[in-house]
């Protein structure tokens, strides 16, 4: 465990696409103990594995702008997924087609 954190502001992952500003306490090699300060009710300090950070930085500021940045990155993709999940439900449209078809015609060779 060290005394000292260095970058003791994280990101910590919330939902996809987003994620929430950390305050790391105290961390040991495999853990950290902190807080979320944009909440409005902060409980106790909370513990989590070191694998749960995404990213961390010298000051809130720096935490705040880099997920903000990192929203912009993931909004440029929004049209392209749009359109994505607009081609699957398509195909799954056919294939529910194409299943229910070949139950009726199996049905009616009986």
């Amino acid at each position: 465990m060290s005394d000292r954190i260095e970058r003791p502001w994280a990101l910590m992952r919330h939902h996809a696409g987003w994620a929430d500003v950390f305050h790391i306490d105290s961390e040991s090699n495999d853990s950290i103990t902190g807080f979320y300060p944009d909440r409005e009710t902060v409980g106790p300090p909370v513990n989590y594995s070191t694998r749960a950070v995404l990213a961390r930085y010298p000051t809130l500021e720096a935490a705040r702008s880099a997920r903000e940045g990192a929203v912009s990155e993931w909004r440029k993709h929004d049209a392209a997924v749009r359109d994505a999940e607009s081609k699957l439900r398509e195909a799954e449209k056919l294939r529910e087609d194409a299943w229910l078809n070949s139950l009726r015609d199996a049905a009616e060779r009986s």
